[in-house]
């Protein structure tokens, strides 16, 4: 079924600066909703899109196609925009920071929703901070070819704050834009809580699910492997609380429950990467848990164990 543009009373200028799973599903959302939305896309993924338009599978939010794209493979083509979405790997993100200079004006955003607790600090440091959200983007969705995203399980949820926690009239104007879209939207009270508890669940469930090399559904029903997963969201909850990050008294029983409500087939894009011999995100990941464990001297068994059995693999 295609869906084409129900029309927005305030319609943005965005830019999705790579069009993977994350960057074609909310790129692809805001532009059935009549946002005018730029793709950059390079390669097999620019073709796709100029000849096939991008499709969007999704059993909450409907299926549909964007055609035509409106594609560019250099950012200087697209000019100002109101919001950025870097849809590119978490490592990547230093390098096309700077790419991404050239599209902003005073109250533009740049929403970065990748995996990781040091996402904004690599974009504040390559841009103006002014510019940086904070966000997490609490969906299962992957790329089946170049151009064509499914999204599989709850309807999706984006959380999103700035990195002083204001409340600002930028905020507000995306919170509107995407709820219109059909995307649930949460604003927390710090957005830096909200990002390390992302952290503690998909460092968790990439680690253990990548070492043993199975789906979501066998990581949390088979007795060892759930005890492994609980044992590693408990050391990044001591890490996080190291480091002066409070969360939630009951973070590591609820975010089992979180993964409890995941597609059975479901595996996290580290380890689809891993399988596939594609750079991942494991440096983002694990190594991030390593480095900061050592720097304040504790004692993280289960997930530097991961680290040194992943590594040498990669």
């Amino acid at each position: 079924m295609y869906h084409y543009s129900t029309g927005s009373s305030h319609p943005l200028r965005v830019a999705v600066f790579g069009v993977g799973a994350i960057g074609g599903y909310f790129g692809g959302i805001l532009a059935r909703t009549g946002h005018d939305v730029n793709f950059i896309a390079r390669g097999d993924t620019a073709a796709a899109l100029r000849q096939r338009g991008l499709r969007i599978e999704s059993g909450t939010t409907g299926d549909f196609l964007v055609h035509p794209v409106q594609v560019f493979e250099d950012p200087a083509q697209v000019g100002s925009v109101e919001l950025v979405i870097p849809g590119v790997k978490a490592w990547q993100l230093s390098e096309v920071g700077p790419m991404l200079n050239q599209m902003l004006t005073e109250g533009s955003a740049v929403l970065p929703l990748q995996n990781g607790v040091g996402v904004t600090d690599d974009l504040v440091k390559a841009l103006d901070g002014r510019h940086v959200l904070g966000g997490v983007a609490k969906i299962f969705c992957y790329q089946v070819d170049p151009g064509h995203v499914r999204h599989d399980g709850a309807t999706p949820c984006l959380v999103i704050g700035e990195l002083d926690n204001r409340v600002s009239k930028r905020l507000k104007s995306l919170q509107e834009a995407f709820q219109e879209a059909g995307v649930k939207i949460e604003v927390p009270e710090d957005i830096h809580i909200a990002i390390w508890s992302k952290f503690l669940m998909i460092t968790s469930v990439s680690g253990v699910g990548t070492a043993e090399g199975i789906p979501i559904g066998k990581l949390r029903t088979e007795r060892r492997t759930r005890r492994l997963l609980m044992n590693s969201m408990t050391e990044i909850e001591t890490l996080a609380h190291s480091l002066g990050i409070t969360l939630a008294d009951d973070i590591v029983p609820s975010t089992l429950d979180f993964v409890d409500g995941l597609p059975a087939h479901a595996m996290p894009s580290m380890q689809r990467d891993f399988m596939d011999g594609r750079p991942s995100e494991l440096g983002t990941l694990l190594s991030t848990v390593r480095q900061l464990g050592e720097t304040a001297n504790l004692h993280l068994p289960v997930n530097r164990a991961l680290c040194e059995l992943l590594f040498p693999l990669e």
